[in-house]
């Protein structure tokens, strides 16, 4: 059966997303954008995306992806409620944005699905966790979940964990690029090639990731493989241990959560 999506929005997550269902060349679905600065209209319209210049176009879509910034959901459920299918699934990448939120300003019991993304959706390396809303049906969930799956990993959590996930997937990929700059900063004050540092740390964030998921190994116990007694690596680790390194990391989680319910308000 032929499905339609609509995105309101057509940033870079929006353009990530609809590249990956584009890529897949998944069979029944027409895709539909409307974004008020209408930027990426002609990139998008040369993928087989029907731009839109009215809201009404994508309200009435099968699917609609809210792909707009937290800030903004006011204004859109404004102008949505009035014109919206009401039996569309409505699909918010928005953070901190909760269902109650989307019912409420929708003024019914509106089918939600709860996502947060991340950038590297962009090159279908993504990792994704959903929630799945109280008034949608499994096969309107698995719909939304096989097309976030063609951009990356997708997990599927309690939708009263969506805040906190954020910091875990949605924003940690800034806080490892802030952890690169230090490694980076320090290359580069030893005289050491940027490019060469980039590729080694890089090369070895991606060996570390696959010893995490692959080696059957706990983080302790890799830790421990790497750290010989009396060894570098373990003096460097001293430095971060009396830093409280891990606590420093937690306190910016914390940060990051408060400021999702912040904006769920």
């Amino acid at each position: 059966m032929s499905q339609t999506v609509g995105f309101i929005g057509s940033g870079n997550m929006a353009s990530a997303i609809i590249s990956g269902i584009i890529s897949s060349k998944m069979e029944g679905i027409s895709l539909l954008a409307y974004d008020i600065k209408q930027a990426n209209y002609e990139t998008l319209s040369r993928k087989g995306v029907q731009v839109c210049q009215q809201l009404e176009q994508v309200a009435k879509a099968d699917y609609i992806v809210l792909a707009v910034k937290p800030q903004n959901i006011a204004e859109v459920m404004e102008n949505l409620k009035p014109i919206i299918n009401q039996d569309a699934v409505i699909v918010s990448i928005a953070a901190g944005i909760t269902e109650s939120y989307l019912c409420q300003a929708l003024g019914y019991e509106a089918k939600v699905v709860l996502v947060m993304p991340n950038t590297p959706l962009l090159l279908g390396q993504g990792a994704t966790a959903m929630s799945k809303g109280d008034h949608t049906g499994n096969q309107e969930f698995e719909f939304v979940r096989q097309l976030f799956a063609l951009s990356g990993a997708v997990e599927v959590i309690s939708k009263d964990k969506m805040c906190e996930i954020i910091a875990i997937n949605g924003s940690s990929p800034a806080y490892i690029y802030l952890f690169a700059k230090g490694f980076l900063e320090y290359a580069k004050k030893e005289g050491i090639s940027e490019e060469v540092a980039l590729h080694l740390f890089t090369a070895s964030l991606k060996g570390s990731a696959s010893m995490m998921t692959d080696s059957g190994h706990s983080i302790d116990e890799l830790i421990k493989m790497v750290s010989s007694p009396g060894g570098t690596t373990l003096a460097g680790l001293d430095v971060f241990y009396q830093d409280n390194f891990t606590d420093t990391i937690i306190r910016a989680c914390d940060a990051c959560t408060k400021r999702a319910y912040e904006l769920s308000k």
